[in-house]
């Protein structure tokens, strides 16, 4: 079995890590949803005074962020054990206008089966899952009914989904509605105007509606880091939302013209590490947008490791908001077990 393992490019640097065990990751079983096993953020009062003390120091922050990719050499079986993680960390998403019931369930099938038996096989590993799919609010029926018994919840965008621009009380019954339909964790989108104008109270009020309104579903809040302004409001409009009781907090929505970049996920990274800090609560993060290959997914899963621990390489509080990353994850470790590359039509997305 594959050691899920961090090799430096020097040894004397290299990181002891637990072998790669998906019966040992900290997920949802069959028929066991996320909030079943994941502990919730209650959130707290707004504290404008520690707000208000939050910096971004922009030139130190994109001097770390370049120096990621160059850390860390993973290589071999290693490299295998931390893509195969990763599977297990991806929102398989479609958000297309032309998205159909049957598009929908052929993603699902995709997300309950992501690696092709096998190639499984060959490197001696279990059958593994998705962390879950992310859909419409009109196509959750039909996911539901796909992944019914698999383990694999529904992830529902809401909350006026992508611009953020419906009134609060329409956004709220869409959260309830898509909560009634099954949907076990719901992706939000903020109202961007509260952080460009400095409106935290407007902003941790929103966030707290949502909160309320997705019940026992998990809620993960979208900043729309790509049209907030500045690396300072990244990490201002971060501590809000988890004030707020944000469960996850997310970049992008994928649809802005900026979507998720080191800089901005080490913001939001070094947020989370500052809110536990000071609370307690564990708070999960979620990089969506662009993110298509798999190198990128292991530069990523560095950075959660070296700036929190272990425990966010877990689907419990790290996903990938992906619809294609998925397909070259399955190439490379095909390539690991073959040696040889394969056609993108082998792995299809359903």
């Amino acid at each position: 079995m594959p050691t899920f393992d961090t090799v430096s490019a020097d040894p004397e640097q290299s990181m002891d890590i637990k072998s790669f065990d998906p019966g040992n990751q900290t997920q949802a079983g069959p028929g066991q949803p996320l909030d079943a096993v994941a502990t919730r953020n209650p959130g707290l009062e707004l504290d404008l005074d520690w707000i208000r003390s939050v910096q971004a120091n922009t030139s130190a922050i994109e001097r770390r962020a370049a120096s990621l990719p160059g850390r860390r050499t993973l290589k071999k079986e290693f490299q295998a054990a931390w893509l195969l993680n990763a599977v297990t960390c991806i929102d398989l998403t479609t958000l297309a206008g032309d998205d159909t019931p049957g598009r929908v369930r052929r993603l699902c099938a995709k997300a309950i089966q992501p690696v092709r038996p096998d190639i499984l096989e060959a490197l001696a590993m279990p059958s593994i899952s998705v962390g879950a799919v992310c859909v419409y609010h009109d196509m959750i029926h039909a996911a539901v009914d796909a992944l019914q018994g698999s383990g694999v919840g529904v992830a529902a965008v809401s909350a006026g989904f992508p611009a953020g621009l419906s009134p609060r009380g329409t956004r709220i019954r869409e959260i309830h509605e898509s909560v009634a339909a099954g949907a076990r964790e719901i992706d939000v989108v903020i109202s961007r105007r509260h952080v460009l104008t400095r409106n935290w109270r407007a902003l941790h009020d929103e966030v707290r509606a949502f909160r309320e309104a997705c019940g026992d579903a998990h809620l993960k809040v979208i900043l729309g880091t790509g049209e907030l302004g500045s690396l300072r409001n990244v990490a201002r409009a971060s501590l809000v939302a988890m004030m707020g009781g944000a469960d996850f907090i997310k970049t992008s929505t994928g649809k802005e013209s900026v979507n998720a970049t080191l800089p901005v996920s080490l913001v939001m990274v070094r947020a989370l590490r500052s809110y536990l800090d000071r609370t307690g609560h564990k708070v999960g993060f979620k990089p969506a947008g662009g993110i298509s290959k798999a190198k990128d997914a292991l530069v990523y899963m560095t950075l959660m490791k070296e700036e929190l621990d272990n425990r966010w390489l877990s689907p419990v509080l790290f996903r990938f908001g992906a619809s294609s990353l998925l397909g070259d994850i399955e190439r490379q470790l095909e390539h690991h077990v073959t040696g040889h590359y394969s056609a993108d039509w082998r792995h299809p997305a359903g």
